[in-house]
């Protein structure tokens, strides 16, 4: 029941096997004694230290070449589809440079939904997670340093509820725009695809980051597009106002649901896990 079976026919490439890796364990201590354990989390804290850096500054641009105390065109700058390309195309770039060191997450949220998948020990996790949120704020950081005036004035690239938006509203675009992302995620980085295409591997960081770019055209105008806590609360620390705060909690409850209902609906409904466990249990009976 565990093992699945691909066959090619009798061409040249013949049969491959496939079999599910076995899942990660929730602790394990031997890999808190391996440089590589280090070398991820270092790379996860650069990776989203720049995605902050870059995408912060992408945001604080388009707003002070919109503003009409500095620019008579309110029809400049890159627009809200500039900014959307600028956070996918840095999750495809950052996702390429860190797949095979720490498996590129650079997001709390998919983190979290690959944690509940058994993809990552809780260790793991829980370093990700805090390598990520330290990294954006270092990133934003940057971004006050270099451009305090104009951080200052135009919201530091937070993420807050926009006016006409009611909080429910607000919650299930960042449910919804997680799904779609860690639905890809997971869809892009699936074992039993990799085995059967070699060429996902390669090609798995353009979904990622065109999901990401989807997400923003559709959510940018409701909460400026959270889908990532490490992003928001980074870009909180440094902000430090107070709409900022005040809606925070929705750019953390909203995607750790959103995460988790991906992970779900890949692995126990997709991949058929919740099938294959009853029929494993069948079977010992």
């Amino acid at each position: 029941m565990s093992k699945d079976i691909e066959v090619g026919g009798h061409d040249q490439y013949g049969a491959r096997d496939y079999q599910d890796p076995p899942p990660a364990a929730l602790f394990d201590s031997e890999e808190l004694t391996k440089w590589s354990f280090y070398r991820a989390i270092i790379a996860e804290f650069v990776a989203t230290l720049l995605f902050l850096y870059v995408t912060v500054l992408t945001v604080i641009g388009y707003k002070s070449q919109v503003d009409p105390a500095h620019s008579p065109d309110q029809c400049g700058g890159v627009g809200i589809l500039g900014i959307a390309w600028a956070f996918g195309g840095m999750i495809f770039v950052l996702v390429y440079c860190t797949a095979g060191i720490s498996g590129g997450h650079i997001n709390p949220a998919v983190t979290f939904g690959l944690f509940l998948a058994r993809k990552v020990t809780l260790p793991r996790a829980f370093m990700y997670i805090v390598a990520q949120c330290l990294g954006a704020i270092c990133g934003c950081g940057l971004v006050k340093a270099f451009q305090k005036t104009y951080y200052t004035t135009y919201g530091g690239g937070a993420n807050e509820l926009a006016d006409g938006y009611n909080k429910g509203t607000g919650l299930g675009a960042e449910i919804i725009g997680t799904f779609v992302l860690v639905y890809t995620v997971f869809s892009a980085t699936d074992p039993k695809r990799n085995a059967r295409d070699s060429h996902v591997p390669v090609l798995a960081p353009l979904p990622i980051g065109f999901a990401v770019f989807m997400v923003h055209l559709a959510t940018i105008p409701i909460t400026g597009t959270g889908i990532n806590p490490a992003r928001s609360f980074g870009a909180a620390v440094i902000y430090g106002k107070d709409k900022a705060w005040d809606d925070q909690w929705l750019f953390w409850i909203g995607p750790m649901i959103g995460a988790a209902i991906a992970a779900f609906y890949h692995q126990y409904v997709l991949r058929a896990g919740a099938v294959k466990a009853l029929g494993s249990f069948r079977s010992n009976a």
